[in-house]
């Protein structure tokens, strides 16, 4: 089974930047879509971005486009979210996840894997 191990959270100021990582147990990354989530407190789990399998499309929720970057080293097993102009909305869990059956996914019943969630804060 492929482990997902998110890092790279942490406290930024509002209209800083973080680079998250997600880094996969096995040299197997290339088979699966990516993408990121978030779920703050009381909140459910949102869709952020996503990527393909060789990385020809990506996909992002309304509310981070323009700001937030998703992509791949399939070479290096990792995924990366680079976060610019970060807001307090921002704030939450983020969470990695991978896709097996699923080209463009989105919804969370798509992702048949998932990593452990590294905090992102970001203070106003």
């Amino acid at each position: 089974q492929v482990q997902l191990v998110e890092s790279g959270g942490g406290l930024v100021q509002a209209g800083g930047s973080l680079r998250l990582s997600c880094a996969a147990s096995e040299r197997t990354l290339g088979r699966y879509a990516m993408g990121w989530f978030r779920q703050a407190p009381g909140k459910e789990r949102d869709f952020v971005a996503a990527i393909t399998r060789s990385a020809d499309s990506t996909y992002y929720a309304n509310s981070v486009k323009g700001r937030f970057t998703i992509s791949r080293d399939n070479a290096k097993n990792t995924v990366y979210l680079q976060m610019n102009s970060l807001k307090p909305e921002d704030t939450a869990v983020y969470y990695c996840a991978a896709s097996y059956y699923y080209d463009s996914p989105r919804a969370t019943y798509e992702y048949n894997l998932w990593g452990q969630g590294t905090q992102v804060t970001v203070s106003s």
